[in-house]
């Protein structure tokens, strides 16, 4: 494979860097490069080593060997500290901000200037303001982070590396956790620091940012280097191929179905409090029928994971009420609605989805763990748990030696299969399921939708929340905009766009 050609100049160098860990190999033999006024990006399903690389590269990690090179010198980075002296800066998938603090504050932390024990506030906000006018990141140097919308708090963590004169800055899933607006608004400043001379590095397992934003890009399977293109010169398809290393079809197709009349599920006027006493839920009332997807878009921390919870009995409901086929559930509990034909897959995995040190067997029982066929007489019926988790295991292709293996020695996508393999095979007349794919391929994320579909498609009432506004549109009937724990419209997705409904998640009228 000939690699693509630039004429800049190279400003970073990684060759032949090796990562060890006690029990696995994270990178093997990476050699990379990246040019001065470039836009990189690092391309790999979760778990390929992309995070691990940019750790190294921060002084996070030692690497076990190899060499990096900066301007053409090997360096050595202990700490971050290291790297931040030589130019490099990164902004983590999880801000590092203290909310009380003001932007100035948060930006200069650790690099005040000042004499003798004293900060120069005022001179740290001149310093502020000239960067982010130089940068063209508007942004008010005295507003506390607490009240600044996650866009802009981003902002506040890619001025704090600008600030410490970085020449090379690394943005780990940067938009993890943005409205398809705010996407749009961190490109243009992307490529605004490009044009300024920063060179950029991109982590990100989402194939339409790659095209969209990058110049060049390198693809990780499994630790190792599988690929290099000019972004200009490759497409979405020949780039997933290379992340899973098959054939993916990326397009999710489905039929347009009639759902049926009467709601499986419905939530009137629910209003649930989050755990420090204020209306997470706050009013809501929707219903969901046989054989429709009801997709739930919001931004992250607007009552999605309250919601969840109080459909599933781990969260009290304040007031309001809900009805799975007509009867009243509002206080039911987990077991008992469990039992009532309802299953959920948790947008956790392994905090509420799986016991990770539990056979794949063990943990398709759960729930169902004291009732026939799984057990006889007070003895769990293993003969028959594992007869039933083999049939599973095949029939939803999860990857294992045998069903006595643990969870926690699966992969991310296996593990998930799991849990839609003991959810889906319970015949349920409504599922929610919370944030499905999560960190998972392009190869996983196929098979889990078609196995959605499918629920739909044998008429399922099925509630869909996801972050991933992709997803939304890709798999739901109905959307539904949460905003603060209020649903605040509805759409139909072909009669919408991914603009038009981030307005709203972001809060916008009508």
């Amino acid at each position: 494979m000939s690699a693509p050609q630039d004429t800049k100049q190279v400003i970073l160098e990684t060759k032949d860097i090796v990562k060890q860990f006690p029990r696995v190999l994270a990178n093997n033999d990476v050699n990379i490069t990246l040019h001065e006024g470039e836009i990189l990006s690092l391309l790999g399903e979760n778990g390929a080593g992309k995070s691990t690389l940019m750790n190294v590269l921060y002084g996070l990690y030692t690497p076990t060997s190899g060499k990096i090179l900066l301007n053409g010198q090997e360096v050595q980075f202990n700490s971050p500290k290291d790297a931040i002296d030589l130019g490099l800066g990164m902004v983590h998938q999880h801000f590092m901000l203290l909310d009380p603090f003001t932007v100035t504050e948060n930006i200069i932390l650790g690099s005040e200037p000042g004499k003798r024990g004293t900060i120069d506030y005022k001179q740290a906000r001149r310093e502020v303001k000239e960067i982010s006018e130089k940068y063209n990141l508007k942004i008010d140097p005295d507003a506390p982070i607490e009240t600044l919308s996650v866009g802009l708090q981003q902002r506040v963590e890619i001025l704090k590396a600008l600030y410490r004169r970085a020449k090379i800055l690394i943005l780990d899933e940067p938009t993890a956790v943005l409205t398809p607006q705010e996407v749009d608004e961190l490109f243009e400043v992307i490529r605004d620091l490009r044009n300024s001379g920063v060179s950029v590095i991109i982590i990100t397992h989402k194939l339409e940012e790659v095209m969209a934003i990058s110049d060049r890009v390198y693809i990780l399977r499994g630790g190792e280097v599988v690929g290099e293109r000019n972004t200009s010169d490759t497409d979405k398809t020949d780039l997933a191929n290379l992340m899973v290393g098959r054939e993916v079809v990326l397009t999710v197709e489905k039929e347009d179905k009639q759902a049926g009349d009467t709601p499986i599920l419905t939530i009137e006027d629910l209003r649930v409090l989050n755990l420090k006493n204020f209306p997470a839920i706050d009013g809501l009332s929707l219903d969901v029928k046989p054989g429709e997807i009801v997709g739930i878009a919001g931004v992250d921390g607007n009552g999605q994971t309250e919601l969840a919870e109080a459909l599933m009995g781990l969260l009290s409901v304040d007031s309001g009420k809900i009805t799975h086929l007509g009867d009243d559930i509002t206080h039911m509990g987990t077991k008992e609605l469990i039992g009532r034909s309802i299953s959920y897959v948790p947008s956790d995995r392994h905090r509420f989805g799986l016991i990770l040190p539990m056979t794949i067997g063990e943990n398709i029982m759960l729930g169902y763990h004291d009732r026939k066929p799984y057990v006889r007489g007070i003895q769990l019926n293993y003969k028959y748990i594992n007869s039933h988790a083999e049939e599973l295991v095949e029939a939803y292709d999860i990857r294992t030696p045998d069903v006595q293996n643990p969870a926690e020695k699966l992969s991310g996508g296996n593990q998930q299969k799991v849990i839609l393999a003991r959810e889906l095979s319970r015949e349920p007349t409504f599922l929610l399921v919370s944030q499905p794919t999560r960190g998972l391929d392009v190869g996983a994320i196929e098979y889990i939708h078609k196995q959605i579909l499918a629920m739909r498609d044998r008429n399922v009432a099925i509630l869909l929340i996801s972050l991933e506004l992709e997803e939304i549109f890709a798999l739901s009937d109905r959307i539904e905009v949460l905003y603060e724990g209020k649903i605040v419209k509805e759409f139909d997705p072909k009669k919408t766009s991914h603009k038009e409904v981030g307005y709203y998640m972001t809060g916008g009228k009508e």
